[in-house]
């Protein structure tokens, strides 16, 4: 029986980069030229793990471009078409957030005012914790603030590799599609209603 519901937020409960060309409409945005363009992605993959976990913070610079928090929350908006189903699945669940995030992202979010206004029981942000998906230790953080097994929790997520993580710890698990978040959210009330029922 499911307990426990975690959604990732960007991407499931907003919409973030996912799926989109933001990321390459943001790198012309801040004057990332095309020569520089692959050089820039390199250090970002570098460091982006350090921004998840917290271990470094923002305002960021490469070859004199400013990286700011802003410029990716402003490329953030709302999915509303997850909303009443997040208010469904809370009727009979407890409800959290299992995130991957930069430093104050979450609080940016919540100024901004791009997040329904809920009562979420549990917020694992991974910047807060120190633990990023799909680190094994994340999910095992999450099952002990749940307070229940694996197989009751049910996890709604964009990222496949992260999906397949849980998995492993027994959680049930929908993929969704940020692409089609009208589609995909009914599609996820469906999935979240047979689970309940079997």
């Amino acid at each position: 029986m499911i307990k426990f519901v975690y959604f990732d937020l960007g991407g499931v409960v907003d919409l973030d980069f996912s799926k989109t060309n933001k990321y390459e409409e943001m790198k012309t945005a801040i004057g990332v030229s095309p020569a520089q363009s692959q050089r820039f992605d390199n250090w970002f993959d570098i460091i982006e793990s350090d921004l998840c976990t917290g271990k470094i913070d923002f305002d960021l610079e490469y070859e004199n471009i400013k990286l700011t928090l802003a410029d990716f929350v402003d490329r953030f908006y709302p999915n509303p078409s997850i909303y009443p189903i997040i208010d469904i699945i809370h009727q009979t669940s407890k409800i959290g957030l299992l995130t991957n995030m930069y430093p104050g992202m979450y609080n940016s979010i919540l100024d901004k005012k791009i997040i329904p206004d809920i009562n979420w029981d549990i917020i694992i942000d991974s910047s807060v914790v120190g633990l990023q998906k799909p680190d094994p230790k994340i999910y095992e953080l999450a099952e002990k603030l749940a307070g229940v097994g694996g197989s009751e929790i049910f996890f709604v997520e964009n990222t496949k590799g992260h999906i397949d993580m849980a998995k492993t710890f027994g959680w049930e698990t929908f993929l969704y599609d940020p692409k089609d978040c009208e589609k995909s959210s009914q599609d996820l009330l469906k999935c979240f209603d047979e689970k309940v029922k079997s």
